[in-house]
């Protein structure tokens, strides 16, 4: 059994809580830029003296209002700048925050709240208020409901006027490290959401460490004009997944420079107003960067030009990897750096120099042509459970096609089954209320990710698969969908995959296509925009065939996929087929294309 751990490199603190470092901002660099909201078309900065104060305002209506320390206070919300200061509010008030996906169901809303026994909930506008409404009937516990767009803030604001700096100060300073801080519901792509308590310590470790580990981001750098470059970062992701909000709070704990949207339909345009030094995405984000590049660069005249550039960077990068470089790939490569890339880097917002991605597999192919057009992505690991990363890829110690070593004070191993187990101090003290859930992945101190993985002699931790979703065909070979769907994915006019096979004597695919990447391919070829009617379309089928044909490259010929079939219809979060973080629910899917499913395997 590999066994791999890195030793700590810091001093986590054994006292306090997540409020100090909002405090000692607020005292030591009153004067510090620590966000930034968008207003009337245009970035504000924010001090770090106007977050302290806002922060203690709201957190006294929550005092006022007869919120209690440990009470649960559900925040339901789209990314925006309301939803990090009534965060750190609610911890001000000794309080535990509920973070709730703006995009969740009326019953899931209701599980959450009824399941965490929340006594308060902020919604963001009126029809998070409806769903609100829709359950409120049966949650005893509820006794407050606000809204962000109804002035929350002012609300809270005025009601806590009487409240005293002594009475708000004796609330902030009661948690511990040991302290609950939040409830992350799980995505829910089984079963229902589970409650995943993360305390302040959990929290504190994580940033501790990784703060440190990728300083790169986090501190000043030198500017390419002169001077130093101030750290910023654009949060987009929704903030109810701990990967957002682990760089939020992260953020805040080093006077990062903070921005918020939720404007993705235009995120492009966002990020070249805020021009962020460092951004985090899902590898879906990436993908439709780099496909949507590909389809003006087409729609220019210049899709073969774009193609060379693409490929000179996937190349370039590969050879950095090999430690040389040939003449001419680097002669070719400087020149694209003058006439492409920076076009490519100005998508970003033009400073951006570094990614994080997780969520899921970014694939090779995406992580080297980032890295060769100058935008290293490094590719972490971690879950809701374990407060975010458990493993990174860092600057100075990385390889593509890895999640990275894991983090100091963090130990991984293999298991005789392949599933990969971790222990440190941010893996989260269990599951709300649900002890036998608890014990299913909780053992001796170490956590059951239900990933299958492997460690090299390095310490660099690859993902293969997850235990529950490993296929066995007819013939008894064990396949892993992950790594086939993420290739075919990868391609411009495929939004989804899902790989099947289980009990069948071979492996076949069911495939989504991507509508915005589809209707310009399709237009300049003259053929009808509509993905529907494109789905037995003999060019469109090869070049899918094409995708499917490079995914199969990566696995052995028992194990790549025979047929598939293209769907007319895609799979998304409002139809119940994704998670709010983009992951796909297999079971559901598998569920609802039974019948498309098993045309594949007919004679």
């Amino acid at each position: 059994m590999r066994e791999y751990s890195t030793p700590s490199v810091i001093e986590i603190p054994t006292t306090g809580n997540l409020t100090d470092d909002v405090v000692a901002n607020g005292t030591d660099h009153p004067d510090a830029v620590v966000l930034a909201r968008f207003a009337d078309g245009d970035w504000v900065d924010v001090t770090a003296a106007q977050f302290l104060l806002e922060v203690r305002d709201v957190a006294k209506g929550l005092v006022a209002a007869g919120v209690a320390a440990g009470d649960r206070v559900a925040l339901i919300s789209r990314t925006r700048y309301e939803w990090t200061l009534l965060d750190y509010a609610i911890w001000f008030a000794g309080a535990v925050t509920v973070p709730v996906y703006e995009t969740s169901s009326a019953e899931q809303v209701g599980w959450i709240l009824r399941d965490s026994a929340a006594t308060a909930v902020v919604a963001e506008g009126a029809g998070h208020l409806a769903k609100v409404a829709e359950v409120r009937g049966d949650l005893e516990e509820l006794r407050h409901v606000w809204s962000i767009d109804d002035n929350a803030v002012d609300v809270l604001t005025r009601l806590g006027a009487d409240v005293s700096d002594a009475e708000l100060e004796a609330r902030r300073t009661a948690a511990t490290p040991l302290d609950l801080a939040t409830l992350i519901y799980t995505s829910g792509t089984t079963g229902r959401p589970k409650g995943c308590m993360l305390t302040h310590g959990n929290f504190m470790t994580e940033l501790g460490v990784a703060t440190h580990e990728l300083s790169a981001l986090f501190d000043p750098a030198s500017d390419p004009e002169g001077g130093d470059e101030e750290p910023s970062t654009l949060l987009f992701l929704p903030l109810a997944h701990v990967f957002a909000r682990i760089i939020q709070v992260g953020c805040i704990k080093r006077r990062v420079r903070l921005g918020h949207t939720s404007d993705v339909p235009h995120l492009v345009d966002r990020l070249q107003e805020f021009r962020p030094t460092f951004v985090l995405a899902v590898p879906r984000v990436f993908e439709k960067v780099f496909n949507t590049a590909s389809q003006r660069a087409t729609a220019d005249g210049k899709g073969g030009v774009f193609d060379r550039a693409a490929r000179c960077a996937i190349e370039w990068s590969r050879a950095q990897d090999k430690g040389r470089v040939p003449l001419r790939l680097r002669a070719e490569h400087a020149f694209f750096s003058r006439t492409v890339y920076p076009r490519l880097q100005q998508a970003m917002g033009g400073r951006c120099r570094h990614a994080i991605s997780g969520g899921a597999p970014l694939g090779e192919r995406l992580g080297h042509f980032y890295r060769g057009i100058g935008l290293t992505i490094l590719e972490g690991y971690g879950l809701t459970e374990t407060t975010a990363a458990l493993t990174v890829n860092l600057p100075d110690a990385h390889k593509i096609g890895t999640v990275g070593r894991p983090l100091p004070g963090t130990t991984v191993k293999v298991a005789e089954d392949g599933e990969l187990l971790f222990s440190g101090d941010q893996v989260f003290a269990g599951y709300w209320d649900a002890e036998s859930a608890t014990r299913e992945v909780l053992e001796n101190g170490w956590f059951h990710t239900g990933d299958v993985g492997e460690v090299d002699d390095e310490g660099f931790v690859r993902i293969t698969g997850r235990k529950k979703e490993i296929i066995v065909t007819a013939g008894g070979k064990n396949v892993s969908p992950a790594v086939l769907e993420d290739r075919v994915r990868a391609h411009a006019l495929v939004s989804q995959c899902l790989v099947v096979g289980d009990g069948q004597p071979f492996v076949a695919a069911l495939v989504t296509l991507d509508a915005e990447s589809v209707a310009p391919w399709a237009e300049e070829r003259g053929k009808p925009t509509d993905p529907a009617r494109l789905t037995r379309d003999d060019e469109l089928l090869a070049a899918i065939q094409l995708a499917v044909d490079d995914a199969n490259q990566a696995v052995s010929k028992a194990e790549s996929i025979r047929k598939f079939v293209v769907l007319p219809h895609d799979w998304t979060e409002e139809g119940g087929q994704l998670t709010p973080s983009l992951k796909l629910k297999r079971s559901v899917v598998t569920r609802e294309e039974r019948d498309e499913i098993a045309a594949l395997y007919l004679p």
